[in-house]
């Protein structure tokens, strides 16, 4: 698997990749609001300093993960990986490279919000190291509530 930053040239791609991913949360009270971005918004988040790695099999773009740096360390989310390749380890490369530049870079905590309501994703990160340390109500509009899990990784546990 080859795993590279993303260009803003790539917000098309990256778009793509989320709304595949994505789609299967179209039904959920309420829907992902991946599925209400576009690709402007993804193209001017990367001008604005987001960050994207994208993953790729035998060069077909197969996954990617968003992040950006915040004060407690990367914030990383709508990671996305197309429905016909998940379950064959993608997610955990593109995460395991992240840690990684995290490391290198001298961050130390990666950080995540879970829906509660997909207990797949909580178990995944929790299966490589990530631990819930808090949970919170996120409120939408019309009177919304979504419980989310906050998870993190701390990478200085890794030397």
């Amino acid at each position: 698997m080859e795993i590279r930053f993303a260009k803003v040239s790539d917000a098309p791609l990256i778009h793509d990749l989320m709304m595949n991913a994505f789609m299967i949360y179209k039904d959920e009270a309420p829907p992902s609001s991946a599925l209400e971005e576009t690709v402007q918004f993804v193209s001017t988040a990367l001008k604005e300093g987001e960050e994207c790695l994208i993953g790729f099999v035998d060069h077909l773009p197969v996954g990617m993960v968003r992040f950006q740096f915040i004060e407690e360390g990367i914030y990383f989310y709508r990671l996305s990986v197309i429905p016909e390749k998940q379950g064959q380890g993608i997610a955990k490369n593109l995460l395991k490279s992240l840690e990684e530049y995290a490391f290198n870079v001298g961050v130390h905590t990666l950080l995540c919000k879970v829906r509660m309501t997909v207990p797949k994703n909580i178990y995944l990160y929790s299966s490589i190291g990530y631990k819930i340390y808090n949970e919170e109500v996120v409120h939408k509009p019309n009177g919304i509530k979504i419980k989310v899990a906050l998870m993190q990784k701390n990478l200085s546990l890794l030397t």
